[in-house]
Order: C-alpha cells, then sequence, then structure tokens
C-alpha cells in the first residue's frame, strides 16, 4: 500500500470515526488497503441489505464465531443504523437457533440430499398454500399452534 493510500485510509477512518483505531495500524500494508475498501464500500455504504440488517448479520457471525470484539462492533454499528434492542436481542437468538440446528443436523448426520429435498417442497408449499405474503404468518400460526 503506498503511503499516499495509507494516508487516505487515515483521512477516511478519522472522517467517519473521529480517529483511527490503533488495531489498523497492526494491519499488513498489502492487506490494509483490500480490509478498508470492503468495510468502507460494502459493509458500511449503502447497498441492496440495509446497513442495519448488515450489522446485525455480522452479530449474529460474531455470535457464532464466538469474537467478542466483532460482537461489540456489530452491535454498537447496529445501534448507529437505528437498531433497537430488541432486534439486536432477536438477531442474537436466530444465530443461536441456527446453530443449534446446525449442530444437530451435522451430529446426526442427516441426509443433506433429503434434508434439502423435504425443506424444498415444504417451502413450495408454504407458497401454495398460504402465499409468499402470507408465509410468516402462517409459520406464525404453526409455532402457536404447535405450542398450545
Amino acid at each position: 500500500m503506498a503511503a499516499s493510500d495509507v494516508a487516505k485510509m487515515r483521512e477516511e477512518l478519522t472522517q467517519l470515526f473521529g480517529q483511527v483505531p490503533g488495531w489498523v495500524d497492526e494491519l499488513p500494508e498489502s492487506a490494509a488497503a483490500g480490509f478498508w475498501a470492503t468495510m468502507r464500500d460494502f459493509q458500511l455504504a449503502e447497498t441492496r441489505i440495509p446497513n442495519k440488517y448488515k450489522e446485525l448479520i455480522g452479530l449474529g457471525v460474531s455470535g457464532a464465531t464466538r469474537c467478542r470484539y466483532c460482537a461489540l462492533f456489530h452491535t454498537e454499528a447496529a445501534r448507529l443504523f437505528g437498531a433497537t434492542d430488541e432486534e439486536i436481542a432477536e438477531a442474537s437468538m436466530m444465530a443461536a437457533h441456527t446453530m443449534a440446528a446446525s449442530t444437530f443436523l451435522n451430529a446426526q448426520q442427516v441426509d443433506y440430499d433429503t434434508f434439502r429435498r423435504e425443506t424444498l417442497e415444504m417451502v413450495a408449499y408454504a407458497r401454495l398454500h398460504a402465499g409468499a405474503a402470507s408465509a410468516t404468518q402462517a409459520t406464525q400460526a404453526t409455532q402457536v399452534a404447535g405450542h398450545a
């Protein structure tokens, strides 16, 4: 990374966050430009996925990978982009639920081709009978009926 590129990155970080965090100086020069470009132009930029949702996804991954650094950053960034405490809790729970299901399916060595076929059949059924817009309501009704 050229000295002018490092200076530009540091300037952009300062403009965006008010400082250059110390860990940035520990990035290998060969990786710094790419890391910052992805953070600036994808993670923090307006893309097809709203920023709040990207940060909630990042939070879920952080929980799954057990990275306290990322969990802190993505939680605060999600709040910065308008996430509520309830949304943060739901994203965390969704990650936990996904990890639990994944652990079970992998430990049981469930046949992937059967799982795939059944999943696609269930989605096709839900689309046909509930309509795409009502799929969420149908799922919630099924969950409530199962817990009654």
